[in-house]
C-alpha cells in the first residue's frame, strides 16, 4: 500500500515538470519573433487576444454573466 502512495505523489511532479518543459519549449519556439518590434507587439497581441478569448469563452459557458 505504500507502493500506491508513492506513486500517486510522483504526479504533481511530473505535472510540473511537463508544464514547464512544454512552456519552455514554446518559449524558444517564439524567442526568435521578439528580435523585431513590429512582430514582438503581434505576438503580445496574440496572446492577449487568446486569453481574452479563453476567458470569455469559460466566462459564458459558466454563465458568470448575461451575454
Amino acid at each position: 500500500m505504500g507502493e500506491f502512495f508513492e506513486n500517486v505523489a510522483r504526479y504533481p511532479r511530473y505535472l510540473i515538470t511537463f508544464t514547464l518543459g512544454v512552456f519552455l519549449v514554446f518559449f524558444d519556439w517564439i524567442k526568435p519573433l521578439f528580435r523585431s518590434r513590429v512582430s514582438a507587439i503581434a505576438v503580445g497581441g496574440m496572446v492577449i487576444g487568446v486569453f481574452s478569448l479563453l476567458y470569455f469563452t469559460l466566462r459564458g459557458m459558466l454563465g458568470l454573466s448575461a451575454i
